[in-house]
């Protein structure tokens, strides 16, 4: 197959820092236009994300996306897109793990995933960092039962010392991931990733390999980048995420994931479909990429962006 043939069927989207700015809390209309467009040319969006399911729906709600599936606790939670409701959750035992990061980050805060229903929380998280109700709980009660989920949040720390305190070591019986906006941990179980979840979900769908792409921002996303036949990484991406992917876009700020998928569009043959709105969304979209320019290393050649 030639690049000019290549239309991915599978799309898997990151969340914060890829479909929305952390700094606002908001998708952009830009963006939005984006993956309406992708959507309405026939491919198949996941959302891929280490929110819960319950941070999840109002993004499928404002995406408007209304089939297929999402991905939720950076994969160990499957939920149905149409209907809403979860299909599959892996868990783990979380006492083990708990214990060795309370060791290792003195007055770190935990919340254990309920799905659907909320989180046992330690303490109170900010609203905007733990989406759901929480119910305040003891470590013991935490621990009681297999969870999809487990959150530390080193408060009064920042990311760089997460970083550099759990540099090299190994969780017991999990897969953990580090977050370059707050000083946060994700636990899930031993083997879960969103490349993992994503590659069973194509297996299922019968959708090849070449066929995929994704984009994201984070430490939990470079599996996925890895896994995509075209991965891109967001222009604010720590150095490990970018050199996971295919190429650097413009940061979320600067509406980098528009920009990614209408060169995608354009390289696809994807151009004005349903998208009334695409040459206004494009050239203001250039405007902001001429502020914010950034290196792509793209799979049809290098080149700055704006192209």
């Amino acid at each position: 197959m030639t690049d000019a043939a290549w239309k991915p069927r599978l799309i898997a989207l990151d969340v914060d820092g890829t479909l929305l700015d952390p700094a606002t809390q908001e998708i952009s209309a830009m963006v939005r236009a984006a993956v309406r467009r992708v959507v309405e040319a026939g491919a198949q969006v996941v959302v891929s994300t280490g929110r819960s399911m319950l941070g999840t729906l109002p993004i499928l709600d404002d995406l408007e996306l209304i089939s297929g599936i999402a991905l939720c606790s950076n994969g160990a939670v499957r939920v149905d897109a149409a209907a809403r409701e979860v299909l599959s959750v892996e868990t783990f035992e979380p006492g083990p793990v708990l214990a060795e990061l309370a060791r290792r980050l003195p007055g770190a805060i935990f919340a254990a995933e309920d799905v659907g229903a909320g989180s046992l929380v330690t303490s109170r998280f900010h609203e905007h960092e733990l989406h759901g109700p929480q119910q305040l709980a003891s470590l013991d009660e935490l621990v009681s039962v297999p969870v999809p989920r487990l959150i530390a949040n080193w408060v009064d720390h920042e990311p760089a010392e997460v970083v550099e305190e759990l540099a090299g070591i190994r969780l017991p019986g999990c897969t953990f991931t580090l977050d370059h906006y707050e000083p946060w941990v994700t636990v899930v179980p031993e083997g879960v990733t969103k490349g993992s979840a994503l590659e069973k979900l194509r297996t299922e769908l019968g959708i090849a390999s070449e066929d995929t792409f994704a984009a994201g921002d984070g430490d939990n996303d470079i599996e996925m980048l890895r896994w995509a036949a075209r991965g891109v990484a967001m222009g604010q991406a720590p150095a490990a995420v970018r050199a996971a992917a295919h190429e650097v876009t413009g940061p979320v700020a600067a509406d980098g994931l528009a920009s990614a998928q209408t060169r995608l569009a354009w390289r696809c043959g994807w151009r004005n479909l349903g998208c009334p709105d695409s040459g206004i969304a494009v050239s203001r979209m250039s405007t902001k990429l001429r502020e914010n320019p950034v290196r792509s290393s793209c799979w049809w050649g290098s080149t700055t962006t704006p192209v």
